[in-house]
């Protein structure tokens, strides 16, 4: 299997299976002497972590990191950073009964018809257990953020909606965010959230999410204008995380209902500095960074596993009905919320160092 690799200048690899001895990654390109720790990166590994509330899933995992390579004495070397976290509460045997078949919505057929082989206990490789190590990556994405960027780069992620209850954008808190199990700007929604969410899960059915990351004070020139545009890279980043199906930036779909008046982001100067008046385009124009907000929205659809029954067949080709049992997020779009921010990370610290190299060059 190749292509577990992400980033050109900043860079990592993945590795290992939901339910192996352990997952990792390696990231590279990473500059020498920036201060680095385990702590610096398990803080953000503790929001995505399963687990913590009762709308998760029940999978407790500590994942706690560790660093084996690429630092001294506290710094950054220039090599190569090898990262691990052990896998401590795997329950491989609720995947027994259900090893032959292929799980609806799931990679399982296609990872069989392509490879020929499928490591049916949690899904393996194409578990969304791999997303912890991009949320490893992220830390240190940030750290490249914080030491190469003049400007402080804040990036901040939260859901908008849950199945069909969205928030209310008129009591959006950026405090609230980080308040409830939700990652929610709007304290209001939450107890709708979570009723939908147990009714969602004493049925037997999930539920899908969308999530907006935002990205401020990215400075100005990021990105090429042709095949690495910093907004294709950033809609790459989103949609290699599990079950997200779509991706939209700045306005996206709503911009066609705009005319075109109304959807450029008009300018003046205001201080001897150019001043968008609106910012439509999510912070980028023809691929670069226009210097303003960078908003990225993206779907994550309702949970594959889930305990209804549905139709499918074996890998013999014969047809089954199938309940999948086992511990799973009757929204996984919830712990997309950090992932989606790591992803953001990543891709902004790459086209950092890219900028930068351009420049010395």
């Amino acid at each position: 299997m190749s292509n577990n690799k992400f980033g050109k200048i900043f860079n990592f690899t993945t590795w290992g299976e939901s339910h192996g001895k352990a997952i990792g990654c390696v990231v590279d390109g990473v500059p020498s002497k920036i201060k680095l720790n385990e702590n610096d990166i398990q803080k953000w590994l503790d929001k995505r972590k399963p687990g913590k509330t009762k709308y998760t899933s029940q999978r407790k995992e500590p994942d706690k990191i560790e660093i084996l390579s690429g630092t001294f004495e506290g710094f950054t070397t220039g090599a190569p950073i090898s990262l691990i976290i052990r896998n401590e509460n795997q329950r491989s045997k609720d995947y027994e009964k259900i090893k032959n078949v292929f799980r609806p919505g799931h990679a399982d057929y296609t990872y069989f018809m392509k490879y020929g082989i499928r490591d049916y206990m949690g899904g393996g490789r194409s578990s969304a257990r791999e997303t912890a190590m991009r949320v490893a990556a992220g830390g240190i994405a940030r750290k490249i953020i914080n030491k190469f960027s003049k400007n402080k780069i804040s990036i901040k992620g939260y859901l908008l909606q849950i199945g069909n209850s969205k928030i209310n954008t008129n009591n959006f808190n950026k405090n609230n965010i980080d308040k409830n199990e939700f990652f929610s700007p709007d304290q209001s929604i939450v107890p709708i959230w979570k009723e939908k969410i147990n009714i969602a899960r004493k049925s037997g059915s999930s539920l899908g999410a969308i999530i907006e990351i935002r990205a401020k004070g990215v400075p100005i020139g990021l990105g090429d204008p042709i095949y690495e545009k910093l907004d294709s890279d950033l809609a790459r980043a989103m949609m290699s995380i599990n079950a997200v199906k779509g991706v939209e930036i700045g306005n996206g779909f709503e911009s066609v209902l705009s005319s075109g008046e109304e959807n450029i982001d008009e300018m003046r100067m205001q201080n001897k500095k150019v001043n968008f008046l609106t910012n439509n385009s999510g912070g980028i124009l023809g691929g670069i960074s226009t210097g303003e907000e960078i908003i990225v929205r993206f779907c994550v659809k309702p949970t594959s596993s889930i305990l209804k029954s549905s139709k499918s067949i074996t890998n013999k080709f014969k047809q089954v009905n199938v309940s999948t049992k086992g511990r799973h997020d009757p929204c996984v779009g919830i712990r997309a919320v950090p992932v989606g921010e790591a992803m953001m990370a990543i891709t902004i610290a790459d086209h950092l160092l890219r900028y930068r190299a351009i420049k010395n060059s």
